[in-house]
């Protein structure tokens, strides 16, 4: 075996003739991108920093970042991508890039699970106007360039298309595709109006997932398309993420795959409880020891520990933050820019680790990658609560809000929102946001402290020591002590109404 060479993909690269070879075509690159590649080569699956990949490729010489930047992309371009349509090469935030390694051990427990798949159909154009159908192919092309930004799932374009007013059988669509989801809609102009409706169908059922009718002026059709793709790309993924669940608990109920044991421990997760919050960290380390080097779990269960300690809960262990820092720095250098990885680890580090330079400029990275993800929004939006601005927080909580509102996670920005009039001093805002909040999840601590904050503080001490109790019935050990410890201390003026509007209402200090 010669050592000397590398295969990645069909692309071959010889080390020793300082050349990339696709079969027997030489492939065309500067000798400065082959020295960069030898740079990454040589510590495949690891990141390399930005300074050692410059000396590799202009040694002793002082050139601007760019240059970096445009060779990187050149060798994007030549090697292509995975067969799972990732790129080779990937950044490191920080830090510099990553070569992936060409090929992964499997461990002989680990089931394969294929990511769900979904297939986005062209728009009808039912007004039958030519001049109207390249605004359906605009629309399409810019949701699937939305929607390929999420590492949840694979989308794929389909250039057959429903016939509209039609019966339609979308589950034979699905097959016909071979994806679980099916993405489909219809364009229609009428004198100065545009209408998109847009709908996500299982491909396995055949059901209705989520529909939506977007209404604008046509003479504003680059704003209304770019608000339409926003919206599309927001909403459609936390709708495939609970049909998984769904799929997962039906399909797999006793499988020791590690993707189900994430499936499992997200609602565990979610539902705002000790006992689970426990449990699912238990199943993620399952997963993690099935999959080490996979960047989601590994976030995931550093975002666990920390959760517990933002809440006040008591920790897993006495190693919680080494072991959260370890999880954390791990993800990064193998996130292959997943925004949710890194928006996961960027809270974790701001929250728990209590790195907030790093941790803004980790959740910053997040939001370039891929600004239209709920959670990274969301995320985004406390980040700037705590380390931010509170405008900016507002906005970026206000957004998952308007585009958004029904799914049970935005009870997270709600929450947000209301935490922002508690900095402000404006208690009464912050109830009316905090009980929005309630009603979408009745369990999350947050919420509760600013319930029994703000009424408290606006002289409501029956309403206080009420949602006070509520609090003591999920999470009894709660102190003053536990919940400062496990927010961030940046500026302490943020937390510091919540934290005497709970002492006020009779949460014990230690």
């Amino acid at each position: 075996m010669n050592t000397n060479r590398i295969s990645l993909g069909d692309i071959t690269v010889d080390l020793d003739r300082n050349e990339l070879r696709r079969g027997d075509e030489r492939l065309q690159v500067s000798q400065r991108a082959v020295d960069l590649l030898q740079a990454l080569v040589a510590s495949v699956g690891q990141a390399v920093s930005k300074a050692t990949l410059m000396e590799a490729a202009w040694p002793g010489q002082i050139v601007e970042e760019g240059n970096l930047t445009v060779q990187i992309a050149a060798l994007r371009k030549a090697l292509g991508p995975m067969p799972d349509g990732n790129d080779w090469i990937v950044t490191v935030p920080r830090v510099g890039y990553r070569l992936l390694r060409p090929s992964a051990p499997v461990r002989e427990q680990a089931e394969t699970i294929v990511l769900p798949s979904l297939a986005v159909l062209p728009f009808a154009n039912l007004n039958g106007d030519p001049e109207q159908h390249y605004f359906a192919e605009g629309i399409v092309e810019d949701i699937i360039t939305a929607l390929s930004r999420f590492k949840s799932f694979v989308v794929t374009r389909s250039l057959k298309s429903a016939n509209y007013g039609e019966a339609v059988d979308f589950r034979q669509f699905a097959r016909d595709l071979g994806v679980r989801y099916v993405l489909t809609g219809s364009v229609r102009r009428a004198i100065d109006r545009l209408r998109i409706s847009a709908q996500l169908i299982d491909g396995e059922t055949g059901a209705h997932l989520w529909a939506r009718n977007f209404d604008g002026v046509s003479d504003e059709v680059f704003r209304f398309q770019d608000e339409i793709t926003e919206c599309v790309a927001m909403v459609v993924e936390p709708y495939v993420e609970a049909a998984e669940l769904g799929h997962s608990r039906r399909e797999r109920p006793g499988s020791i795959a590690a993707y189900d044991l994430y499936l499992r421990a997200m609602p565990k997760f979610n539902s705002q409880s000790v006992d689970d919050s426990a449990e699912a960290y238990a199943l993620l380390m399952e997963a993690v020891n099935l999959e080490p080097d996979n960047p989601l779990f590994l976030a995931n269960a550093a975002r666990a520990i920390g959760h517990r300690g933002a809440m006040g809960w008591p920790p897993i262990g006495p190693r919680d933050r080494e072991i959260s820092t370890q999880f954390v720095e791990r993800a990064l250098l193998l996130a292959a820019e997943d925004a949710v990885v890194l928006a996961y680890c960027g809270i974790s580090l701001i929250h728990f680790i209590k790195d907030y330079d790093k941790g803004m400029e980790v959740i910053r990275s997040a939001v370039e990658v891929n600004p239209n993800n709920l959670m990274v929004v969301n995320e985004a939006g406390v980040a700037n609560l705590h380390c931010g601005t509170i405008p900016e927080s507002l906005a970026h909580f206000h957004r998952v809000i308007k585009l958004s509102p029904r799914d049970t996670r935005a009870s997270f920005s709600l929450t947000g929102i209301a935490h922002a009039h508690m900095i402000l001093g404006n208690y009464s805002e912050a109830l009316t946001w905090a009980s929005r909040s309630q009603v979408l999840n009745a369990n999350f601590n947050a919420t509760l402290w600013i319930l029994v904050a703000a009424n408290a503080l606006l002289g409501n001490m029956a309403e206080a020591r009420r949602f006070l109790q509520q609090l003591r019935d999920i999470a009894p050990d709660v102190t003053i002590a536990s919940i400062r410890a496990g927010q961030p201390a940046k500026d302490p003026s943020r937390n510091a109404a919540i934290l005497e509007g709970l002492r006020m209402a009779g949460l014990p200090e230690e």
